[in-house]
């Protein structure tokens, strides 16, 4: 296995993931608790992927996924900040209408291919011998989705607009008597979530595999979900966990394609079941770093 060759799989393969683990993260450090990440992804995947061959632009395709993930997470915002629903229960929700959406809209896309995003050139670094197939000579959302952790990195550590969203997911009461508007603050948190997760899903159909297929996030959402919780809500576990789980998924998907004697059905569970492993080791210790008001609903009168 060439390790360059690994490592630049791993870094696609990572992306999504990361895209849309950072945007539950921020919806998180609010103190809301979307479960609907997977249903979001799938219909950026849809959308990205129908606006991209409608268009002959792959940018355009991830512009529209975001907004269409960002338009889907506003309606699970108004039910669950104005309307008061269980968050839990409007996620789940918010899957199942992700799903059944992208089958209805995909229906007319199957067996199309998507417009190629090209390489990003990058003078001097992508000519270097080694490093540069291995870490610069990636599409461009290779590189958004890195400059997102650091911007959202420093957003919630050095900016008062962070300040105030961390505070908001720590105590919500506190801070609206403070006269910080709680609900808008997760409105544009939820918002940001949902853009994140659609354009992971559009990375998905027009990268990785670059046609729609119905169900084609494969659960991506769910780890994106549990990315969240290993990293304690930090960027940078963030960062971590979404590129171990991609190199897992390409290590076996390398060993499958080798020939290797161990069921192809085990290898494509091991992603999963090392996932949720790391869950129960988690777990056992207790999820540091959780925000104190994660799923609790805020009332203007508390």
């Amino acid at each position: 296995m060439d390790p360059v060759l690994l490592v630049a799989s791993i870094m696609v393969s990572a992306t999504p993931i990361l895209l849309a683990a950072l945007g539950e993260m921020v919806v998180e450090k609010s103190g809301v608790l979307n479960l609907g990440v997977e249903g979001m992804m799938i219909t950026g995947a849809v959308m990205g992927f129908a606006i991209a061959v409608s268009s002959g632009s792959p940018l355009l395709g991830f512009a529209g996924a975001a907004v269409s993930g960002a338009v889907l997470s506003l309606a699970f915002g108004f039910l669950t900040q104005y309307l008061l629903s269980n968050q839990v229960a409007t996620g789940l929700g918010l899957t199942l209408v992700g799903l059944g959406l992208s089958a209805l809209i995909g229906s007319n896309y199957e067996g199309q291919r998507a417009p190629a995003l090209g390489k990003l050139d990058i003078p001097l670094l992508g000519d270097l011998p080694v490093l540069g197939r291995m870490l610069f000579s990636h599409d461009i959302m290779v590189y958004v989705s890195l400059a997102l952790v650091a911007a959202v990195w420093a957003f919630l550590k050095f900016s008062r607009a962070g300040l105030i969203l961390r505070a908001v997911g720590e105590d919500h009461a506190s801070a609206h008597a403070l006269g910080y508007k709680v609900v808008r603050v997760r409105l544009a948190a939820i918002a940001f979530g949902g853009a994140c997760a659609g354009m992971g899903g559009a990375y998905v159909s027009l990268v990785r595999v670059p046609q729609w297929t119905e169900g084609m996030t494969a659960g991506a959402g769910w780890i994106a979900l549990a990315i969240v919780v290993f990293a304690s809500w930090r960027a940078l576990g963030v960062l971590i966990g979404a590129y171990l789980f991609g190199g897992v998924t390409v290590i076996q998907l390398n060993l499958q394609a080798a020939g290797t004697t161990v069921p192809v059905e085990l290898l494509s569970m091991s992603p999963y079941l090392i996932t949720i492993i790391v869950l129960v080791i988690i777990s056992a210790r207790g999820a540091q770093g959780a925000p104190a008001s994660l799923g609790r609903s805020f009332h203007a009168s508390s």
